[in-house]
């Protein structure tokens, strides 16, 4: 019985699908978080499991989380390496190395993901205490504490500020040069918060926008200035990219966009077309995450319009949101997989564990 609803509802799916999107992509990838307890790094038996999972399920690619809140779970000296340490101390080996030769073993790529500009609640990051409140992007309310910094309940580092570009830049080459069989990195949170996006009011950034423009003051409607942020975005990631390429020219590179459009575009300052069509990075990771399938295709058809060449474009599927519907779950994976774009996310691993059905969901696509 269960097999005959998925079959009819994969039918369904695919006569609303034009001819020319019927193509489905062969690339799911599978996210995995540093949320699910215990950590996949902290145990063999963790990494086999998820390695074999995926495998069960047709995943082209691991994106496993390697740095979160200042904290790195690879060899670091600029980030708090307390997570790497532990795990290496669990399994008397390298975790990371542990899981790429795994994968490797089964046919699977494994990136790196990277959570960029994101301080989450850690109060104590290392950068903190390097630089102090002055590398948190902000507001122009008064700021008497540094709770006060807070966005979104977490604590947002400004892109602008050189002291955060030199520190991330030191962060991707640790990671580099510590692995060199790593297949690509996903870079994350390269953008402002777009939970009301007034922010970027920083000392440095401000004293930069100014020389930059000749501008006296910031209005904050300013063209000028919106310009300013989206361009702050944008040389962050080039520098990284450029960073990356110099030590791993081969290395495939990705990053996140957020949907739709236009909050990507004037909330988060992310113009994520250009990325691609300039060929800054391989691939953009659409983070498309509404509950309801046709609100979720929406944004797919919209990236697809936009983006120059859609097989650069990688859609995120939500099951963190869709653990306890998985008939959406379905709906979404199957217009990710025949949108035409070049490969579909799970996000995130833990969700699957959380509900084995949506493993399922995701084996019968792959046998469909």
């Amino acid at each position: 019985m269960k097999r005959r609803i998925v079959f009819f509802l994969l039918y369904a799916l695919f006569l609303f699908q034009s001819p020319a999107d019927c193509q489905e992509t062969q690339k799911v990838c599978l996210l995995v978080a540093q949320l699910q307890d215990p950590a996949v790094l902290s145990s063999r038996n963790e990494i086999s499991k998820l390695v074999n999972l995926a495998k069960g399920f047709g995943a082209g690619a691991i994106f496993m989380q390697v740095y979160y809140a200042n904290q790195a779970w690879f060899p670091s000296g600029a980030a708090d390496a307390g997570p790497y340490n532990s795990c290496f101390k669990n399994l008397s080996e390298d975790p990371l190395g542990l899981l790429i030769r795994q994968s490797h073993a089964k046919g699977i790529k494994v990136y790196a993901w990277f959570n960029l500009l994101s301080l989450n609640n850690n109060n104590g990051a290392f950068i903190l205490k390097k630089y102090g409140t002055d590398v948190l992007t902000r507001n122009l309310k008064e700021k008497k504490r540094l709770e006060d910094y807070k966005i979104d309940n977490q604590y947002f580092l400004e892109p602008g500020d050189l002291g955060v570009r030199k520190e991330l830049i030191f962060l991707l080459e640790e990671l580099l040069r510590a692995y060199p069989d790593l297949d690509g990195i996903l870079l994350d949170y390269i953008r402002y918060p777009d939970a009301n996006p007034d922010y970027g009011y920083t000392k440095m950034n401000i004293e930069r926008f100014k020389r930059a423009t000749g501008s006296r003051k910031i209005e904050k409607e300013s063209l000028i200035w919106k310009d300013w942020k989206r361009k702050q975005v944008n040389e962050l990631l080039t520098l990284l990219v450029k960073r990356a390429r110099s030590l791993r020219p081969e290395i495939q590179i990705g990053a996140t966009g957020c949907a739709p459009y236009v909050r990507a575009y004037y909330e988060a300052y992310q113009d994520w077309p250009s990325w691609v069509h300039g060929g800054l990075v391989d691939f953009v990771f659409l983070m498309s995450y509404p509950q309801d399938a046709q609100e979720f295709s929406k944004n797919v058809q919209e990236a697809k319009k936009i983006a120059q060449d859609f097989k650069k474009v990688y859609i995120g599927v939500p099951a963190y949101k869709l653990v306890r519907s998985p008939a959406v779950f379905m709906q979404e994976l199957q217009i990710a997989k025949l949108s035409g774009a070049g490969g579909c996310g799970i996000f995130h691993y833990g969700s699957l564990l959380e509900n084995p059905g949506l493993i399922d969901i995701l084996s019968d696509s792959k046998s469909n």
